[in-house]
């Protein structure tokens, strides 16, 4: 039997305050050396550096001020996840998962592969019913005074699902329980079968706020997008190779969003929203972590990370030694 010992401690990487760093008004990501440096190449950017600085504190204080003040609208949505929310589909995969024999070519007759080559899937992940309180939720907050942290430093609306209290009930039990057998099959190269934290956010396109995203990778492994709603058009997902690759979005293909229906992909896969063309359109994005894997190489700087103790999951980083995996390899 497992004995239980000290909750884990997660970390980012320095390259967090020093490298990809947005800058929304020319739609780039920079790197971060110094003032002199700063102003010479990209004039000031102290204010995001400052901001990525003080993220986790400042983070950690919101979500204990929503705990401690907070009421919700459908408070059965913070209940532990129950099959009942799940699609269908998305229960009969992750059961195969797990069952004796279990294989990739079994599992890809259980899903809709959205491209081989790029290693992009769909399959159903919640019922309609559950997306439609979880919407109700995450309005009823947005439109609270709680005090609210931006999703992404690319996204200026949404919700991050830890503050207000879903990581534990909600977001950890569909990655321990369903996400990782299913993504052990599917991205074995990519650490799918050692995913061990997760960061998970709410995004909203709407009319006079965002309406797309750039194109960029996830800080991740690799990434769960669903479709929560409303009701909208344009918005398509698109997707290029990996982000290492010299022609990745050459020929970009186009995925179009289904309400309760999840994309997977590689976190290193470049890819983008284009823009929201009426509605408004919310999407549930997981970026799941595997710190056998992230602990040898900082995928945002393709250096051996330098370890900075953070708040709860961090960036996936941790200082112990787990047994390693095959980093995610170009296909």
């Amino acid at each position: 039997m497992a004995t239980v010992g000290a909750p884990r401690r997660f970390c980012r990487c320095a390259c967090f305050c020093t490298e990809n760093l947005y800058v929304a008004r020319y739609g780039l990501h920079v790197r971060f050396r110094g003032e002199q440096q700063l102003r010479r190449d990209y004039g000031p950017l102290e204010q995001e550096v400052e901001r990525r600085r003080r993220l986790g504190q400042e983070s950690a204080a919101r979500k204990a001020l929503i705990a401690s003040s907070y009421h919700p609208a459908r408070p059965e949505v913070y209940d532990s996840l129950q099959d009942a929310a799940l699609a269908p589909e998305f229960l009969a995969v992750a059961e195969y998962s797990v069952s004796p024999g279990a294989d990739l070519k079994g599992l890809l007759q259980r899903l809709e592969t959205v491209s081989e080559e790029k290693r992009i899937y769909r399959v159903p992940v919640f019922t309609a019913p559950f997306c439609q309180a979880l919407l109700e939720e995450l309005e009823h907050f947005e439109q609270s005074d709680m005090p609210k942290g931006r999703p992404n430093t690319m996204n200026n609306y949404g919700v991050l699902l830890h503050e207000l209290g879903l990581d534990e009930p909600l977001m950890t039990p569909l990655r321990e329980r369903f996400l990782q057998p299913l993504m052990a099959l599917l991205y074995p190269d990519c650490g799918g079968g050692r995913l061990d934290s997760h960061r998970a956010f709410v995004v909203k396109y709407a009319p006079g706020q965002d309406l797309e995203l750039g194109c960029h990778y996830d800080n991740a492994e690799l990434t769960l997008n669903v479709a929560l709603g409303k009701v909208f058009t344009g918005g398509a997902l698109y997707f290029g190779g990996l982000f290492q690759a010299p022609t990745a979005l050459t020929e970009p293909l186009e995925v179009e969003h289904v309400v309760g229906q999840g994309v997977l992909h590689r976190g290193g896969q470049l890819h983008g929203a284009r823009p929201l063309g009426t509605g408004e359109r919310w999407n549930l994005v997981v970026w799941l972590r595997a710190s056998a894997v992230r602990n040898r190489l900082c995928p945002m700087c393709c250096c051996e990370p330098d370890l900075v103790d953070d708040e709860g999951f961090g960036d996936g980083f941790t200082r112990e030694e787990p047994a390693t995996v095959n980093v995610c390899a170009l296909t």
